[in-house]
């Protein structure tokens, strides 16, 4: 990962679980999504929110705060895996032994192309589809980013409110309008 799209990095030593309570440290290269990654993260979402009829959305420090406490803990443990938080969340990763400059469209533009999967005349949540349907949920507003890498290995979260996938009747019908709409 290139240095421009890192800031505030630093490296951290954390223990890692290895087998029944032995510890291993780990150390690694975190770094936090900068400016333009946030702004790139944002601008790809309001792109897909606008063509479905959604409001666009705004970051939010807190919810940033949140994803990247969730993204550093993801890389030290190694293992893609969603927060307890009452936000809605959609997780990015993937390893590379190559560099990559991951632009902040690139997470989004992955949960989005869900989208091949959802039946419009059908609405409702399905494992294969629930990053899409959160991108585009009419009734979120707000949405925020982390990102920790190690060079190798690269956990991106985004954290929104309220939440959206919820599963009331109607609830996706209302909010996962069809593009055009």
């Amino acid at each position: 990962m290139q240095c421009s799209l890192l800031h505030q990095a630093e490296k951290i030593t954390a223990a890692a679980t290895r087998r029944q309570g032995e510890k291993t440290r780990i150390t690694s290269l975190a770094a936090m999504a900068d400016a333009n990654f946030k702004a790139k993260f944002l601008a790809k979402h309001n792109e897909y929110r606008k063509k479905h009829g959604a409001p666009a959305l705004t970051i939010s420090k807190d919810l940033c705060s949140s994803a990247q406490a969730w993204a550093d803990h993801l890389l030290s443990i190694k293992t893609l895996q969603h927060s307890n938080s009452n936000n809605g969340e959609n997780l990015y990763y993937f390893q590379s032994t190559a560099p990559k400059k991951l632009t902040g469209e690139e997470p989004v533009e992955s949960w989005y192309s869900e989208i091949k999967d959802y039946d419009f005349n059908k609405p409702g949540f399905k494992f294969n589809t629930g990053h899409f349907t959160q991108v585009v949920w009419k009734s979120t507003t707000e949405v925020g980013v982390g990102l920790a890498t190690d060079g190798r290995t690269v956990f991106v979260v985004g954290q929104y409110k309220p939440a959206g996938n919820i599963s009331n009747p109607g609830y996706f019908k209302d909010n996962v309008l069809p593009a055009g709409k």
